[in-house]
């Protein structure tokens, strides 16, 4: 038998090539292996969909919601409850908000966020005695002019809605920062 391995590597010049052949345990190896990496993608990639959906979507430019008359503006802040279409996600709900609308000593018509800048609490109109004419929370004692502008305790002034006056209503959409007090 060597002598016949001589004869062919002496004819071609070449060791001839050896097939290596797959083993059965290989092969079931290779087989389960694929299967099993396939069957995790398929179980992820939904996942991973589901999780990733909301990111990719559009999103929506703020909407305008009806508020009140014009009419019933007056220069002292009153109190204004709206719902307003809000989606988290996969979940979508209508609660309602509030906003303090009143008119400034221009007469322009501006709403505030009653949440407070300290922590967060709800705000109140003139509810203090000892602070008349004020913005008051009760959770930490901050307060706030009639324009937002924090006096003790908050860092930052109230926020403002963005507002729209059509056909004699009041229409607001987000908050931003207030505009009305000066370097807020």
């Amino acid at each position: 038998m060597s002598e016949m391995n001589d004869q062919e590597i002496s004819a071609t010049g070449h060791k001839p090539v050896l097939k290596k052949e797959m083993s059965r345990r290989q092969f079931l190896t290779y087989t389960l292996g694929g299967t099993g990496g396939f069957m995790a993608a398929m179980t992820v990639i939904p996942m991973l969909r589901f999780a990733v959906d909301p990111l990719l979507q559009p999103k929506e430019v703020g909407e305008w919601v009806k508020v009140v008359e014009v009419s019933k503006i007056t220069n002292e802040p009153q109190e204004f409850t709206f719902s307003r279409l809000q989606i988290d996600g996969w979940y979508k709900s209508t609660p309602d908000f509030t906003a303090w609308i009143s008119k400034d000593s221009k007469g322009n018509i501006f709403a505030l966020s009653p949440t407070c800048k300290h922590l967060g609490c709800t705000v109140s109109w003139n509810n203090n005695k000892d602070l008349p004419n004020e913005y008051f929370c009760p959770c930490h004692g901050a307060h706030y002019t009639k324009d937002g502008k924090q006096l003790a305790v908050a860092s930052a002034p109230l926020d403002e809605y963005e507002i729209k006056i059509d056909n004699d209503f009041v229409y607001l959409s987000g908050l931003k920062p207030n505009s009305k007090v000066k370097g807020a």
